[in-house]
């Protein structure tokens, strides 16, 4: 593990490296407080740092201030190394952001224990942060396919179609369902069902940006956001996700299975937000078109301005 040592007094400096440097630690020494902030303030900085308090050009209760005034990135664990052992002194650094502080001259195998107290503290706020991230990210994806949820991806949508009022940039949204998906569950199983959905959606990943957003809308229904996209695009984009689903058959344990989608269009006005139910009312009557234009194809809202029967059959 790498940490910053600062200490501009040589004999303590080396004494330091030489003992960091048998406990296993990958040591980055320098000699003032301005240098040790320069290392600490970038984005791949090492995790701990041993810092004296007196120090030229920067002291280390000011290089804590300024590492704890950094957001957004991993926590940096700091250790105060110091001859001021006034519990004010004490308290100033505390409260300038250090864990921990270590009076001079400093105990070998004393500095070894807060380290690894350091460690423990690190290693313990990193699993928070790793749950953290396995919460939302379960709460924001499918759990079959990986894609976004529905709310993810409303979510999603409502930001760009904000995004698209203030940058004058149309959003292309895609309503897609997989065809005669009942009859694949009927006729192969839920678990063939299954693998259909997941190569669906691994295929059409494959055929967006990195900075769309596809997510599982229900069922075998999905919903697809083409960011500052206009109809076009957003047509050229969904044939060929057409073209891609239906180019292969799905291998699954009960055999290839052929896979087709039915495509729905429509395009945002750059009205923002509040255009969004009329939008994927508009997307969902293509998608209807397209059903009853023998499916596997892709129509846009302008074709389909009709308004879908109240009482439509389910068509899949």
């Amino acid at each position: 593990m790498k940490i910053v040592v600062a200490e501009d007094e040589t004999i303590t400096r080396r004494l330091l490296e030489k003992n960091l440097s048998v406990w296993g630690y990958e040591v980055v020494a320098v000699t003032n407080g301005a240098e040790a902030w320069e290392v600490l303030r970038t984005t791949d900085s090492p995790r701990l740092a041993i810092l004296d308090w007196v120090m030229p050009e920067m002291e280390g209760v000011d290089v804590c201030r300024r590492v704890r005034g950094i957001s957004g990135r991993a926590y940096t664990y700091l250790i105060l190394l110091t001859g001021r052992n006034e519990k004010q002194n004490l308290l100033e650094g505390l409260k300038a952001g250090a864990d921990d502080y270590l009076a001079k001259p400093f105990d070998a195998e004393e500095l070894r224990a807060r380290l690894q107290v350091g460690e423990r503290i690190l290693k313990m706020q990193d699993e928070l942060i790793a749950a953290r991230d396995l919460q939302h990210y379960q709460a924001t994806h499918d759990v079959l396919t990986g894609l976004a949820t529905r709310r993810a991806a409303i979510d999603f949508l409502t930001r760009e179609l904000a995004r698209g009022e203030r940058e004058k940039k149309p959003v292309g949204v895609v309503v897609a369902d997989l065809d005669h998906f009942k009859k694949i569950n009927d006729t192969y199983g839920h678990m063939a069902g299954d693998l259909v959905l997941q190569e669906a959606a691994r295929r059409m990943l494959l055929c967006t940006r990195s900075y769309d957003c596809v997510g599982r809308f229900g069922g075998e229904e999905f919903l697809i956001i083409f960011p500052s996209s206009s109809e076009e695009l957003a047509l050229r984009q969904a044939e060929r996700i057409r073209k891609s689903l239906e180019a292969t058959s799905v291998e699954t344990p009960e055999g290839q299975i052929s896979v087709t989608a039915s495509f729905g269009v429509a395009t945002s006005n750059g009205t923002g937000p509040g255009e969004m139910a009329e939008l994927l009312r508009a997307a969902d009557r293509a998608l209807y078109r397209a059903k009853d234009k023998g499916r596997n194809r892709v129509e846009r809202a302008c074709e389909a301005a009709e308004q879908r029967p109240k009482e439509s059959p389910q068509v899949t």
